[in-house]
C-alpha cells in the first residue's frame, strides 16, 4: 500500500469515493505482464470499481455527485480509495445493491452480454459456456438461460457444477473427467479459457455455430486450434475474438441496461466468491490465479 495525491476531476470526468474494486484475470495478466498497456511495476492494477460519485468535472452534471455508479477505468488504476474516470464511463447502480454485487456484474457481465447478443444467442438453441464458473462464465450461464437457450457448463468439480445448476445450467461438463465432452453439439460456445483446447472445443460447434473467444485465462491457443474453421469449411463456422476495450461507452450503457433489466427481474444474480480488504490484494491475486475463486473476487476500499 503506498499514498498518492488527491485525485481530482477533469472536464468531462467524475471523482469517485470507492468501496469495492473488482478484482478479475484481466488483473493477474497485467501484474505478470502479460496484459498489453499495463504500464508495469509501479502501476495500480484494476479496471472497475464500485462507489458513490463525490465530485465531478466542468460538463458533468451535479446531479451525479452522491450517487452510487459503477464505474469503469480506462485503463487501470482501480485498486485505490479514489479514482477519477470518463464520464462515458460511470453506470447507475440499481437501487438498492450493494456495491459488492455491482462490481461483481461490472465488466464481466458486459463482456457476457455483449459476447451473448453479438453470437445471436437464442432460444431453444444449445450453448456451452467454458470456465462457466469464473467471473464471466457464472454470468454467461445466467444470461444465455434467460434468453431461453439449453446451457452446458464446462466447469473443474462437481461441487462447482451443483452451484452452476443453480444458476440456470441444464447440463455440467466436469472438465476433469476422461469422458468430457461425449459428443454433444451447439450452437454457440462462450470461451473465457482459450489455450490448447480450442481446437477440440470448436469442434463441437453445430453447422452455422458461432464461437466466442473473450477471455485468457488457460493461455493463448496455437494457430493449429483454429484448423477446424477451414477443415469443416461446409459448416459455415464462425469465430470471434472479443473485447470490451473494443466497445463504444454508449453500446456499453446499452448493455448495462439490459443487465440492469435481468436483474430486477430476478432473471441474474450477481456472484461474490470472497472479498478482501485492500490492503490485502496478494492474497486475492492468490485466489484468482489459483483458480480458486466461482465468480467475483472483490477488494474493499472501506
Amino acid at each position: 500500500m503506498t499514498e498518492a495525491p488527491e485525485p481530482a476531476p477533469a472536464p468531462g470526468q467524475v471523482l469517485v469515493d470507492v468501496e469495492a474494486a473488482g478484482f478479475g484475470f484481466v488483473d493477474v495478466m497485467a501484474m505478470r505482464g502479460e496484459y498489453p498497456g499495463f504500464p508495469g511495476v509501479g502501476a495500480v492494477p484494476g479496471v472497475e470499481v464500485a462507489g458513490r460519485v463525490a465530485a465531478v468535472g466542468q460538463g458533468v452534471a451535479e446531479g451525479l455527485v452522491g450517487q452510487q455508479v459503477l464505474a469503469m477505468l480506462p485503463g487501470f488504476g482501480g485498486f485505490a480509495e479514489r479514482v477519477v474516470t470518463d464520464a462515458g464511463l460511470v453506470f447507475p447502480a440499481p437501487h438498492g445493491t450493494r456495491a459488492v454485487d455491482v462490481v461483481a456484474l461490472g465488466v464481466n457481465a458486459l463482456v457476457a452480454d455483449i459476447a451473448l447478443h453479438r453470437a445471436g444467442a437464442a432460444a431453444g438453441e444449445r450453448v456451452l459456456v467454458r470456465g462457466a464458473g469464473g467471473g464471466i462464465g457464472v454470468l454467461a450461464t445466467q444470461f444465455a438461460r434467460a434468453r431461453g437457450a439449453e446451457v452446458t457448463a464446462v466447469t473443474s468439480s462437481a461441487a462447482r457444477g451443483e452451484r452452476l445448476r443453480a444458476l440456470g445450467a441444464a447440463h455440467i461438463v466436469d472438465r476433469t473427467e476422461a469422458s468430457a465432452l461425449p459428443g454433444a453439439t451447439y450452437d454457440v460456445v462462450v470461451d473465457t479459457v482459450a489455450g490448447p483446447d480450442v481446437e477440440k472445443h470448436l469442434g463441437l460447434l453445430r453447422p452455422n455455430g458461432r464461437y466466442i473467444l473473450c477471455g485468457g485465462a488457460g493461455g493463448f491457443p496455437g494457430v493449429e486450434s483454429f484448423g477446424p474453421l477451414l477443415r469443416d469449411f461446409h459448416k459455415s463456422l464462425s469465430l470471434s475474438a472479443f473485447s470490451l476495450n473494443s466497445v463504444a461507452p454508449q453500446d456499453m450503457q446499452v448493455s448495462w441496461k439490459r443487465v440492469v433489466a435481468l436483474l430486477g427481474e430476478g432473471r441474474v444474480s450477481a456472484v461474490v466468491d470472497q472479498g478482501f480488504p485492500l490492503a490485502e490484494a496478494d492474497s486475492a491475486l492468490r485466489r484468482v490465479a489459483g483458480g480458486k475463486a466461482f465468480g467475483k473476487v472483490v477488494l474493499l476500499a472501506r
